[in-house]
């Protein structure tokens, strides 16, 4: 088994080949808590979930680390115009980031390192870029020398006299070259600030990540991941300071995911087009979110629209309407021995396409197009088992074909709740939006099994008939009468 995945810095795919044998390590780029988080942040942060969801399915360890930027400018000015300290409201809104992943099925990393944490590991790594000479202080600020690093650029594939062309010095700002970038920033008032030998302070964006990422991962590590907006200048310049300030490698493999755009453009909070999550999985079911987000390769652009959320609604539904049938269906017998299956060719097939789709740079996609027939088989052996074919083969094949579909949910996190539990929250959330009375559906609901058992079939029919005027649609299953929203 090899896994391939696209190296943005050699813009190719390679061989996943490790530090350490088996095992991962993956630093993600979080997020900036001063505001709620964004369907950016969810197309981000599902793909890295199910890229370590993968891995471990297929053997590997994995050590996915993940901060928090909890001091940040945006962060100071939004703490001022609320009257609040900056690290209470970057507390409030990592705990909101958190709520937002746990609603989207995003398992949480093995450590979450935050900026205001690791100051000493931030001032040891300026000091020994001030030592070998690619960082300089001025004025309480310490910038770094982005022409004492020769390998400048090659992440972005950008030439640096070219950027150096559109760039230029801000006022105040003492650097020697308008293309050096902050490692540390000089106090100002009102500001919060921790000590250094350059004077009172606070870190740069960049450096933050460098100091973390080594401090859990070490000097060089596997896999560094984030949106492609990051790529130029955060990850560029991270590679600068890391490999100027140990004369070593830094991240060996780079990987980043596509933009969300509305309307085909960008989403930015600049533009007034950034779509809360929190608002989202309000309006949305959370689970058709993530669906939503994993039926694109994670490097390509995702499109936003409400009619997309909307079919992944009805597609997440369908795929654990399915697995509740399977589970009626086979709870009706006992455990069966061991014995030929069912078509054995055709069940093989269905995790070993998944797991190549996903083995070649995590195509979830794909993978979920090669899951969509197999769950039109689960419902066909459900409803109609082939004439003719043995009925314990046909059984140990649904059975096992149930537990395959259940291993693919659960790298790809969709379709791993319980399936009941699942559709009563999914009914009562359509209900409401549609206003329909759910304990008049209960009701009829009842009535409808009663008739079935009396073999009353016209009232049963009747009932149905009612139902429907309701906006409910009556479902007969192997364990009695169930219901769903009409579409």
């Amino acid at each position: 088994m090899t896994i391939r995945l696209y190296n943005s810095l050699s813009d190719r795919k390679e061989e996943l080949v490790t530090l350490r044998p088996g095992h991962v390590g993956l630093y993600v780029c979080g997020p900036t808590v001063y505001d709620m988080s964004h369907i950016g942040h969810a197309r981000c942060y599902v793909a890295w979930d199910v890229v370590v969801r993968h891995l471990k399915w297929r053997g590997w360890g994995v050590t996915y680390v993940r901060n928090f930027t909890d001091v940040d400018d945006k962060i100071i000015r939004r703490a001022a115009e609320r009257g609040v300290e900056p690290l209470a409201l970057s507390r409030q809104y990592a705990d909101e980031f958190l709520i937002d992943m746990a609603a989207l099925g995003n398992q949480p990393p093995d450590v979450q390192p935050r900026v205001s944490e690791h100051m000493p590991q931030i001032v040891a790594l300026v000091e020994q870029l001030i030592a070998r000479g690619h960082a300089y202080s001025a004025g309480g600020d310490v910038y770094f020398a982005v022409r004492s690093f020769d390998g400048y650029g090659k992440l972005s594939k950008r030439h640096l006299d070219d950027m150096r062309a559109g760039a230029r010095v801000e006022p105040g700002e003492l650097k020697r070259d308008p293309m050096d970038f902050a490692l540390w920033k000089a106090a100002k008032p009102g500001e919060v600030t921790w000590a250094s030998p350059w004077g009172p302070g606070r870190p740069g964006w960049h450096i933050e990540c460098s100091a973390m990422s080594e401090a859990h991962l070490g000097r060089t590590f596997d896999i560094h991941a984030g949106g492609k907006d990051l790529q130029f200048p955060h990850h560029e310049n991270e590679i600068a300071q890391s490999e100027a300030a140990h004369g070593c490698e830094y991240v060996r493999y780079w990987m980043h995911n596509g933009f969300v755009t509305i309307d085909d453009e960008k989403m930015s909070k600049s533009l007034g087009n950034v779509m809360n999550i929190r608002a989202l999985t309000d309006a949305y079911e959370p689970q058709a979110v993530r669906l939503f987000l994993l039926g694109t390769h994670y490097r390509a652009p995702i499109r936003f629209s409400e009619a997309a959320l909307q079919d992944a609604e009805t597609r997440v539904a369908y795929i654990y309407e399915t697995l509740a049938r399977a589970d009626a269906r086979l709870s009706q017998g006992g455990a069966e021995v061991e014995g030929p299956l069912y078509e054995p060719e055709r069940l093989e097939r269905l995790l070993a396409g998944f797991g190549e789709a996903m083995d070649d740079d995590f195509n979830s996609a794909e993978a979920l197009g090669l899951l969509s027939p197999y769950l039109n088989w689960l419902n066909e052996l459900c409803d109609k088992p082939p004439a003719g074919a043995d009925k314990k083969a046909v059984r140990r094949t649904l059975r096992r074909l149930r537990h395959d579909v259940g291993v693919i949910a659960s790298v790809l996190g969709v379709g791993e709740q319980e399936p009941r539990a699942f559709l009563d929250r999914w009914r009562a959330r359509s209900a409401v939006r549609k206003g329909i009375d759910t304990g008049r559906v209960a009701l009829l609901v009842a009535a409808r099994d009663e008739a079935r058992r009396a073999k009353e079939y016209a009232r049963a029919d009747a009932i149905r008939d009612e139902a429907r005027a309701l906006g409910v649609e009556l479902v007969d299953t192997a364990a009695g009468t169930d219901w769903k929203v009409a579409t």
